[in-house]
């Protein structure tokens, strides 16, 4: 028998990983700053100075001040740069620590190209970059979680394609016929991200020299396809591909077998089917149609059963092994 001999690609993980540190910080900081200014609407004017003498009338109950105070450092610009720095910075740049990780590891191969994991980093960090300038500068969609105008969406759909391009032909090279379950929800992940980003983000630029556009969608429709994109943001950038992550991550640390194989396909195939259904519950008592609100409450109501059944499997796949979990900072 030949043996072969290859390397996994970790400088990639890497710096994802510093990636992941910095923006993490950098969020939590738009956080903090985003609720203090909650109960102290005038904080950029305490820092940064102001000539405008209504700023200070807050203390005496008059809002003139809170209606003055905007610009660059106000509230509606720092809150869309906390939500995009942790959800596109911060928790995609971990979640692509832990996919190029794990899946070399699953499929006992190197990712297919060095160079796409490379476009693929620098296109996402100066996707964030220019995210920052934009919003600071007051140029956005008004969409929530999609704030980003048409260039810089066609960066991110860019920068995806080349992800799943590498990760694909990755799966497609690799030594180990068995798909783990893991590996299920990172593809689970790319397909519907990709379908939702680019459905959502259809827009009329006013001009191909300008940033300002409009959605393809009006009224109602723009308020279903939006909340259809930003619940399932929630689904399949902060759930599924952690979920992923966790059964590869926590049956290492545990060193133990995931309870129940069966349970986890269950749970990526329930969880992903009723999911993407439960967005209209974000438009309750609107003028959405009716039906479809219920299907949203339905759907949501349903989604219980996936999200325990996963928990529940995580959970029990630490039996025998919950003394790990007060030394292993992983667990």
């Amino acid at each position: 028998m030949e043996t072969q001999k290859f390397s996994y690609d970790n400088s990639i993980v890497r710096a994802f990983l510093y990636a992941t540190v910095a923006f993490g910080i950098i969020g939590f900081l738009f956080g903090l700053t985003a609720a203090l200014m909650l109960f102290y609407p005038e904080l950029p004017e305490f820092f940064f100075g102001t000539d405008d003498t209504t700023i200070k009338s807050l203390a005496s109950g008059n809002i003139q001040g809170l209606i003055n105070t905007q610009g660059a450092f106000g509230f509606g610009r720092i809150r869309m740069l906390h939500t995009t720095t942790v959800i596109f910075a911060f928790v995609c740049n971990s979640v692509f620590v832990g996919v190029y990780y794990s899946l070399q590891r699953l499929l006992k191969t190197r990712m297919y190209s060095d160079t796409l994991s490379w476009i693929h980093f620098w296109t996402w960090q100066i996707m964030i970059i220019a995210a920052y300038i934009t919003f600071f500068m007051g140029i956005n969609t008004s969409k929530e979680y999609a704030e980003h105008e048409w260039p810089i969406d066609i960066l991110i759909a860019f920068s995806w394609i080349v992800f799943g391009a590498n990760m694909f032909l990755t799966i497609a090279k690799r030594r180990v016929r068995h798909l783990y379950v893991a590996i299920w929800f990172f593809i689970g992940t790319w397909i519907a991200v990709a379908m939702l980003h680019i459905f959502n983000n259809l827009e009329v630029p006013l001009s191909f020299t300008g940033w300002k556009s409009y959605s393809a969608y009006a009224g109602v429709k723009d308020a279903i396809v939006q909340w259809w994109y930003g619940h399932n943001a929630v689904a399949f950038i902060l759930t599924t591909p952690v979920l992923g992550l966790m059964y590869y991550f926590l049956p290492k640390a545990a060193d133990r077998p995931v309870f129940s194989y069966k349970l986890s396909i269950i749970h990526f195939w329930s969880l992903i089917f009723v999911y993407i259904w439960a967005g209209p519950h974000h438009l309750q008592y609107t003028a959405l149609p009716a039906w479809a609100q219920a299907v949203g409450t339905g759907f949501s109501i349903m989604l219980i059963a996936p999200s325990w059944g996963g928990m529940l499997n995580g959970l029990l796949t630490l039996r025998g092994a919950w003394d790990k979990v007060r030394e292993n900072p992983i667990l």
